[in-house]
Order: structure tokens, then C-alpha cells, then sequence
């Protein structure tokens, strides 16, 4: 079985963000707007995903993957590009996850379709990224090594970075903001990938990577500030 991914225009709207649970938010709406892959654009939360088990009781796998996946592929291909950082990577990410898609369908029971298929694609993602590209993975044990002694010293997640060098997000073309979000660790970039451009809340994040809401919370505030720390420094480097 073949899924297309569609591929809506390039638009420069931006997804509604989510209240932020007491963390402050830089340059969102600029990140979203901006650094989407080519060929794609976000796609507001469809209406009928909170109810959509309504929507789908009675019907066969086939309805069921048309109300609960098709609506959310062209998130789940930008998951998949950002995480692989290739086109075709991540074309053949989608196609897995949908065919993992496709045999769960039936046992669907969850309220948040978008989350319960991105979640897919993120695992999948890893799955693949480890049969084809394993070196390019950083270790998980790392990172969340790093976490442990960051909470040890009371500081889960460090504290958000103030400076007037927040405002180069949003003065920075797409393509460097683009280079420095792929260049993130694979967890930073997908904590930041959910949050800033997908949408999702600390606890939705938490439980699509399987980690705890003050890791998700860590990992977005490291992601942050080394993405604020690459975009000044190259552009330091730039000659006047």
C-alpha cells in the first residue's frame, strides 16, 4: 500500500502557540515562519482531532487511517525532514510510519490523533536513522547523563537566556535559521522541532518522546540557547 505525501504552498502563517506552562518563548513565531522545510508549511491542529474517536467508531481500517493519519501527513513529513534532514530520508520515514500507522489503526484510543501519528513518525524516524545512519544519532545516555547533573545542581533546564542577541532570530534569513536547527543534536532539534514549530505543549512532547516533562523542558532551553549562540557567532564571522 502506497500513502502520498501531500505537499500543501509554502505559506507564511504561522501555527497558534500553545500557553508555554511558566517558560518564556523567543522568537516563535519567527522560527515557525521561517524555517519549515522547502515545499511545506504548518498545518493548524485539524478541529476533529479531540473527538476524532467519535468520528472513526464503526468504520473500517481504511476509513480509520483516512480520518486519523491523512490529515496530519504533511506534519509527519516535516518531522520525518528535520529529523533526517533529507527529502527522500524522510519520504521513506513517512512511508513506513504510515504502514505502522496502518496496522495499529484499529487499536486506536487515543483523543490527540496528531500527537498519536507524529509519535509514530518519531519513532520511526529513529528506527530508520539507526538501520542506515547510525553515526549520525547522537547517544541518548548522553544527553540525558548532561540532564541529571544540570537537576543534581538545581537547574532543570537552565535559565533562559535574556539578551539583546534573541533578536538576531528574528532578523535571520531562513536558510541560516534552517542550517542552525539542523546542526542541534538529534533530541535538542526534535524538542524544538515539537515545540516552536509543531506546536505541541511540554506534556504532549513528554509523551510522544518518552521522557520526562523536566527533560523536555532542559533540552528545549539548551536547544535554544545554542541556537541563539550559533546565529550570533555567525554572524560575527560575517564581514562587515
Amino acid at each position: 500500500m502506497q500513502f502520498g505525501v501531500d505537499r500543501p504552498a509554502t505559506t507564511s502563517a504561522e501555527r497558534p502557540v500553545r500557553p508555554n506552562s511558566g517558560v518564556s518563548e523567543f522568537g516563535t513565531s519567527s522560527i515557525r515562519a521561517k524555517s519549515e522545510p522547502s515545499g511545506f508549511a504548518p498545518r493548524p491542529p485539524d478541529a476533529r482531532t479531540r473527538s476524532v474517536e467519535t468520528a472513526v467508531n464503526g468504520e473500517d481500517d481504511s476509513a480509520r487511517f483516512a480520518h486519523v493519519v491523512l490529515p496530519h501527513l504533511a506534519d509527519a513529513y516535516n518531522l520525518a525532514r528535520w529529523l533526517t534532514g533529507n527529502r527522500a530520508d524522510a519520504e521513506d520515514v513517512v512511508q513506513e510510519a504510515s504502514l505502522r500507522a496502518f496496522g495499529a489503526i484499529r487499536g486506536f484510543r487515543h483523543t490527540n490523533a496528531r500527537a498519536w501519528v507524529l509519535t509514530i513518525v518519531r519513532n520511526t524516524a529513529y528506527s530508520w536513522l539507526g538501520r542506515n545512519r547510525s553515526a549520525s544519532v547522537v547517544a541518548t545516555d548522553d544527553l540525558e547523563a548532561v540532564e541529571r547533573a544540570e537537576t543534581e545542581r538545581g537547574n532543570p533546564g537552565g535559565t533562559e537566556i535574556e539578551t539583546p542577541e534573541t533578536a538576531l532570530i528574528a532578523k535571520t534569513d531562513a536558510a541560516r535559521l534552517h542550517a542552525a536547527i539542523a546542526a542541534l543534536p538529534a533530541q535538542f532539534r526534535e524538542t524544538l522541532v515539537l515545540r516552536d514549530l509543531q506546536g505541541f505543549d511540554y506534556r504532549e512532547i513528554a509523551g510522544m518522546t518518552g521522557v520526562p516533562i523536566g527533560t523536555v523542558m532542559s533540552r528545549l532551553a539548551r536547544a535554544r540557547r545554542r541556537l541563539i549562540a550559533a546565529i550570533a557567532k555567525e554572524s560575527q564571522d560575517v564581514p562587515a
